[in-house]
């Protein structure tokens, strides 16, 4: 199908110098689960887009070579005043061309979702979202449990290298 990702991450970014649970998830217990234990690729800013790209274009790029899209959503992805340009062009390319699918993992308990932007609203009216309640948790979490049987399903198939 061309694409050279199996799904596309969005989440929040600190503009602090302190790590917070979402970017150790992010950068460590997503990969360890999806990309080793389970054989997806996985596009994560900050990790995948090299300095010096053009990172509008690069964000497009990725977004567009991307089988799925997932997002973070967290009390600072909500109450953020600026969306993201990749949560921009990412949820536009969901929505309107119809072309990624979008797998929302709830972090925290966002109790209500009038907050939210409407174009992630409507998507959780379609599907819900996968809700993280082994919340920070400090030990990577088994490829097994309910949280990441979820995520998977909602992933493409992976391609098995032989």
């Amino acid at each position: 199908d061309g694409k050279i990702y199996d799904a596309y991450v969005i989440y929040p970014k600190t503009h602090t110098n302190e790590a917070n649970f979402v970017e150790y998830f992010v950068y460590q217990i997503m990969p360890d689960i999806l990309e080793n234990k389970c054989g997806y690729k996985l596009c994560i800013y900050g990790r995948d887009i090299y300095p010096g790209e053009d990172t509008v274009s690069a964000i497009e790029k990725r977004i567009q070579g991307s089988r799925r899209l997932i997002i973070l959503l967290t009390h600072q992805l909500i109450n953020c005043k600026e969306h993201t340009y990749d949560q921009h062009i990412a949820l536009y390319n969901a929505l309107i061309q119809n072309d990624t699918k979008v797998i929302l993992l709830e972090m925290e308990r966002i109790g209500s979702y009038g907050k939210l932007q409407e174009s992630l609203r409507f998507i959780i009216k379609q599907q819900g979202t996968i809700k993280w309640k082994e919340q920070h948790t400090v030990h990577p979490q088994s490829p097994k449990s309910k949280f990441w049987k979820q995520v998977r399903y909602h992933m493409p198939l992976t391609r098995k290298s032989s």
